[in-house]
Protein backbone atom coordinates (compact mmCIF):
# COMPACT_ATOMS: atom_id res chain seq x y z
CA UNK A 1 0.00 0.00 0.00
CA UNK A 2 1.31 3.14 -0.93
CA UNK A 3 1.66 6.07 1.91
CA UNK A 4 -0.72 8.49 -0.33
CA UNK A 5 -3.84 8.07 -0.71
CA UNK A 6 -6.68 9.50 -3.06
CA UNK A 7 -9.82 10.01 -0.84
CA UNK A 8 -12.99 8.95 -2.65
CA UNK A 9 -15.06 11.76 -1.39
CA UNK A 10 -12.79 14.32 -4.01
CA UNK A 11 -15.38 13.12 -6.26
CA UNK A 12 -18.43 14.58 -4.29
CA UNK A 13 -19.54 16.67 -7.61
CA UNK A 14 -19.41 14.14 -10.18
CA UNK A 15 -23.00 12.82 -10.60
CA UNK A 16 -23.80 16.21 -10.21
CA UNK A 17 -21.81 17.67 -13.54
CA UNK A 18 -19.37 18.84 -11.27
CA UNK A 19 -21.58 21.76 -10.49
CA UNK A 20 -22.46 21.60 -6.66
CA UNK A 21 -24.89 24.18 -5.99
CA UNK A 22 -26.78 22.74 -2.40
CA UNK A 23 -24.09 21.36 -0.14
CA UNK A 24 -22.84 18.63 0.39
CA UNK A 25 -25.34 16.26 1.20
CA UNK A 26 -26.51 17.13 -2.73
CA UNK A 27 -23.40 15.65 -3.91
CA UNK A 28 -23.57 12.25 -1.16
CA UNK A 29 -27.22 11.61 -2.35
CA UNK A 30 -26.45 11.65 -5.90
CA UNK A 31 -23.14 9.86 -5.39
CA UNK A 32 -25.09 7.17 -3.44
CA UNK A 33 -28.32 6.56 -5.85
CA UNK A 34 -25.53 6.26 -8.58
CA UNK A 35 -23.45 2.97 -7.01
CA UNK A 36 -26.10 1.69 -5.46
CA UNK A 37 -27.52 -0.71 -8.30
CA UNK A 38 -26.30 -3.53 -7.75
CA UNK A 39 -26.63 -4.25 -11.94
CA UNK A 40 -24.58 -1.48 -12.96
CA UNK A 41 -22.32 -1.19 -9.50
CA UNK A 42 -19.12 -3.34 -10.28
CA UNK A 43 -19.27 -1.40 -13.73
CA UNK A 44 -19.13 1.98 -12.45
CA UNK A 45 -16.87 1.26 -9.26
CA UNK A 46 -14.47 0.36 -12.07
CA UNK A 47 -14.66 2.96 -13.83
CA UNK A 48 -13.93 5.50 -10.79
CA UNK A 49 -11.01 3.03 -9.45
CA UNK A 50 -9.53 3.05 -13.44
CA UNK A 51 -9.58 6.77 -12.94
CA UNK A 52 -7.55 6.78 -9.65
CA UNK A 53 -5.32 4.39 -11.12
CA UNK A 54 -4.52 6.51 -13.91
CA UNK A 55 -4.16 9.56 -12.06
CA UNK A 56 -1.23 7.98 -10.30
CA UNK A 57 -2.72 6.42 -6.93
CA UNK A 58 -2.56 2.54 -5.76
CA UNK A 59 -4.48 3.13 -2.59
CA UNK A 60 -7.64 4.95 -1.56
CA UNK A 61 -10.10 6.07 0.73
CA UNK A 62 -13.33 4.44 -0.38
CA UNK A 63 -15.89 7.16 0.30
CA UNK A 64 -18.85 6.03 2.06
CA UNK A 65 -21.30 7.51 -0.79
CA UNK A 66 -19.73 4.86 -3.18
CA UNK A 67 -20.39 2.18 -1.03
CA UNK A 68 -22.87 2.94 1.51
CA UNK A 69 -23.97 0.86 3.81
CA UNK A 70 -27.74 1.08 3.73
CA UNK A 71 -27.48 -0.27 0.67
CA UNK A 72 -24.34 -2.53 0.34
CA UNK A 73 -24.61 -6.07 0.29
CA UNK A 74 -22.28 -9.13 -0.12
CA UNK A 75 -22.60 -8.77 -3.88
CA UNK A 76 -21.37 -5.26 -3.71
CA UNK A 77 -18.38 -5.88 -1.14
CA UNK A 78 -17.71 -9.36 -3.85
CA UNK A 79 -17.58 -6.74 -7.09
CA UNK A 80 -15.91 -3.98 -4.67
CA UNK A 81 -13.05 -6.70 -3.74
CA UNK A 82 -12.77 -7.88 -7.02
CA UNK A 83 -12.17 -4.40 -8.62
CA UNK A 84 -9.76 -3.69 -6.33
CA UNK A 85 -8.04 -6.87 -6.90
CA UNK A 86 -7.88 -6.22 -10.29
CA UNK A 87 -6.67 -2.93 -9.96
CA UNK A 88 -4.23 -3.76 -7.42
CA UNK A 89 -5.70 -0.94 -5.31
CA UNK A 90 -5.36 -1.27 -1.13
CA UNK A 91 -8.19 0.77 0.93
CA UNK A 92 -6.63 3.05 3.31
CA UNK A 93 -9.79 3.79 5.27
CA UNK A 94 -13.60 3.93 5.19
CA UNK A 95 -14.69 7.31 5.02
CA UNK A 96 -17.67 9.46 5.55
CA UNK A 97 -20.78 9.16 8.08
CA UNK A 98 -21.40 5.79 9.90
CA UNK A 99 -24.87 5.90 10.56
CA UNK A 100 -26.73 6.91 14.24
CA UNK A 101 -28.26 3.79 15.27
CA UNK A 102 -26.24 1.22 17.04
CA UNK A 103 -27.75 -1.09 13.97
CA UNK A 104 -26.12 1.43 11.23
CA UNK A 105 -22.58 1.50 12.89
CA UNK A 106 -22.49 -1.90 12.81
CA UNK A 107 -23.23 -2.52 9.41
CA UNK A 108 -20.38 -0.35 8.70
CA UNK A 109 -17.92 -1.75 10.59
CA UNK A 110 -19.08 -5.10 8.33
CA UNK A 111 -18.51 -3.03 5.34
CA UNK A 112 -15.37 -1.77 5.93
CA UNK A 113 -14.13 -5.62 7.18
CA UNK A 114 -15.56 -6.51 3.72
CA UNK A 115 -13.18 -3.90 2.39
CA UNK A 116 -9.65 -5.63 3.88
CA UNK A 117 -9.47 -2.38 6.11
CA UNK A 118 -10.35 -1.42 9.85
CA UNK A 119 -9.80 2.33 9.78
CA UNK A 120 -13.62 4.24 9.94
CA UNK A 121 -12.39 7.58 9.48
CA UNK A 122 -15.08 9.86 9.94
CA UNK A 123 -17.75 10.39 12.44
CA UNK A 124 -20.93 9.01 14.28
CA UNK A 125 -23.47 10.49 16.85
CA UNK A 126 -23.80 7.14 18.30
CA UNK A 127 -19.86 7.78 20.20
CA UNK A 128 -22.15 10.98 21.62
CA UNK A 129 -25.40 8.79 22.45
CA UNK A 130 -24.23 5.84 23.49
CA UNK A 131 -20.55 5.30 23.88
CA UNK A 132 -20.42 2.20 25.65
CA UNK A 133 -22.20 0.37 22.66
CA UNK A 134 -20.16 2.18 20.03
CA UNK A 135 -16.74 0.65 21.97
CA UNK A 136 -18.38 -2.58 22.02
CA UNK A 137 -18.89 -3.08 18.59
CA UNK A 138 -15.47 -1.88 17.58
CA UNK A 139 -13.94 -4.02 20.13
CA UNK A 140 -16.23 -6.99 18.66
CA UNK A 141 -15.33 -6.00 14.78
CA UNK A 142 -11.67 -5.05 15.51
CA UNK A 143 -11.80 -1.86 14.12
CA UNK A 144 -11.15 1.90 14.62
CA UNK A 145 -12.62 4.69 14.73
CA UNK A 146 -10.34 7.78 13.47
CA UNK A 147 -12.35 10.79 14.41
CA UNK A 148 -12.56 13.25 11.80
CA UNK A 149 -12.52 16.99 12.91
CA UNK A 150 -15.36 18.65 11.60
CA UNK A 151 -17.53 20.39 14.00
CA UNK A 152 -14.14 20.78 16.28
CA UNK A 153 -12.01 24.18 16.44
CA UNK A 154 -8.92 22.94 18.14
CA UNK A 155 -6.91 19.60 18.59
CA UNK A 156 -7.73 19.68 22.12
CA UNK A 157 -11.75 19.72 21.35
CA UNK A 158 -10.77 16.60 19.22
CA UNK A 159 -8.81 15.39 22.05
CA UNK A 160 -11.31 15.54 24.66
CA UNK A 161 -13.68 13.58 21.60
CA UNK A 162 -11.56 10.83 21.81
CA UNK A 163 -11.48 10.75 25.31
CA UNK A 164 -9.63 8.52 27.47
CA UNK A 165 -11.45 5.41 28.02
CA UNK A 166 -10.97 3.86 24.27
CA UNK A 167 -9.38 1.08 25.03
CA UNK A 168 -7.61 2.13 21.75
CA UNK A 169 -10.54 1.65 19.95
CA UNK A 170 -10.72 5.49 19.20
CA UNK A 171 -8.42 7.96 17.49
CA UNK A 172 -8.36 11.11 15.03
CA UNK A 173 -8.32 11.07 11.42
CA UNK A 174 -7.17 15.30 11.41
CA UNK A 175 -8.62 16.81 8.40
CA UNK A 176 -5.91 19.92 7.54
CA UNK A 177 -8.54 21.90 5.54
CA UNK A 178 -10.91 21.73 8.27
CA UNK A 179 -9.26 22.47 11.29
CA UNK A 180 -7.54 25.95 8.85
CA UNK A 181 -11.83 26.88 8.31
CA UNK A 182 -11.57 26.94 11.68
CA UNK A 183 -8.68 29.49 12.26
CA UNK A 184 -6.54 26.77 13.88
CA UNK A 185 -3.12 25.75 12.91
CA UNK A 186 -3.02 22.40 11.04
CA UNK A 187 0.61 21.54 12.34
CA UNK A 188 -0.20 22.29 15.92
CA UNK A 189 -2.83 20.42 15.73
CA UNK A 190 -1.08 17.08 14.63
CA UNK A 191 2.07 17.84 17.33
CA UNK A 192 -1.18 18.28 19.56
CA UNK A 193 -2.49 15.32 18.96
CA UNK A 194 0.58 13.09 18.34
CA UNK A 195 0.14 9.37 19.21
CA UNK A 196 -3.40 9.71 18.84
CA UNK A 197 -3.07 10.67 15.05
CA UNK A 198 -4.75 7.06 13.23
CA UNK A 199 -4.91 8.85 9.71
CA UNK A 200 -4.61 12.15 7.84
CA UNK A 201 -7.00 14.25 5.49
CA UNK A 202 -4.27 16.62 3.90
CA UNK A 203 -6.31 19.38 2.63
CA UNK A 204 -5.58 22.75 1.72
CA UNK A 205 -8.21 25.68 1.83
CA UNK A 206 -7.92 29.30 0.20
CA UNK A 207 -9.40 31.09 3.23
CA UNK A 208 -10.14 30.47 6.97
CA UNK A 209 -14.14 30.86 7.52
CA UNK A 210 -15.08 29.01 4.66
CA UNK A 211 -14.26 25.36 2.76
CA UNK A 212 -13.29 26.50 -0.34
CA UNK A 213 -10.80 23.70 -1.28
CA UNK A 214 -8.02 23.92 -3.39
CA UNK A 215 -4.47 22.25 -4.43
CA UNK A 216 -2.10 21.43 -1.95
CA UNK A 217 -0.18 24.63 -1.94
CA UNK A 218 -2.17 27.17 -3.47
CA UNK A 219 -4.30 27.80 0.05
CA UNK A 220 -3.45 28.62 3.35
CA UNK A 221 -2.72 25.64 5.04
CA UNK A 222 1.49 24.96 5.58
CA UNK A 223 1.01 21.81 3.74
CA UNK A 224 5.47 21.45 4.54
CA UNK A 225 4.61 22.67 7.92
CA UNK A 226 1.81 19.67 8.27
CA UNK A 227 4.39 17.09 6.66
CA UNK A 228 7.07 18.30 9.43
CA UNK A 229 4.74 17.97 12.31
CA UNK A 230 4.23 14.25 10.93
CA UNK A 231 7.50 13.45 10.62
CA UNK A 232 7.94 14.79 14.25
CA UNK A 233 5.49 12.82 15.76
CA UNK A 234 6.28 9.72 14.09
CA UNK A 235 3.29 9.42 11.57
CA UNK A 236 3.80 6.27 9.42
CA UNK A 237 0.44 5.58 8.11
CA UNK A 238 -1.52 6.73 5.05
CA UNK A 239 -2.10 10.98 3.49
CA UNK A 240 -4.99 11.12 1.73
CA UNK A 241 -5.29 13.42 -0.40
CA UNK A 242 -8.69 15.56 -0.01
CA UNK A 243 -9.49 18.35 -2.40
CA UNK A 244 -13.77 18.21 -3.12
CA UNK A 245 -14.56 21.26 -5.18
CA UNK A 246 -18.58 21.89 -5.52
CA UNK A 247 -17.94 23.35 -9.21
CA UNK A 248 -15.01 21.66 -11.01
CA UNK A 249 -13.33 18.44 -11.67
CA UNK A 250 -10.76 17.98 -9.16
CA UNK A 251 -8.36 15.08 -10.65
CA UNK A 252 -5.94 17.49 -12.72
CA UNK A 253 -5.05 19.50 -9.21
CA UNK A 254 -5.48 15.97 -7.19
CA UNK A 255 -2.47 14.98 -9.56
CA UNK A 256 -0.50 18.00 -8.66
CA UNK A 257 -1.30 17.91 -5.23
CA UNK A 258 0.33 14.25 -5.50
CA UNK A 259 3.44 15.84 -6.89
CA UNK A 260 4.33 18.21 -4.77
CA UNK A 261 3.93 16.21 -1.26
CA UNK A 262 6.15 13.28 -3.24
CA UNK A 263 8.58 16.44 -3.14
CA UNK A 264 8.13 17.25 0.44
CA UNK A 265 8.54 13.79 1.74
CA UNK A 266 11.61 12.92 -0.54
CA UNK A 267 12.96 16.68 0.69
CA UNK A 268 12.15 15.73 4.05
CA UNK A 269 13.99 12.48 4.04
CA UNK A 270 16.95 14.22 2.63
CA UNK A 271 16.92 16.45 5.41
CA UNK A 272 17.09 13.42 7.86
CA UNK A 273 19.48 11.50 5.90
CA UNK A 274 22.01 14.05 5.97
Amino acid sequence: MDRISFNGANVVAEQLGWNMTKGWSEGDSAASAYYAPIATFEERFDAFVAKVVASGFNTIDVWSATLDYHWATEPHLAAARRVLNEHGVGVASYGGGFGDTADEFRRSNEVILGLGCRILGGRTPLLESDRATTLSILAEYGTLLALENHPERTSQELAAQIGTDQDGLIAATVDTGWFATQGFDAARALRELGPAVAHVHLKDIRAAGAHDTCALGDGIVDIAECVAALREIGYDGVISIEHEPEHYDPYEEVVLSRSRLLHLLADRTEQVSA
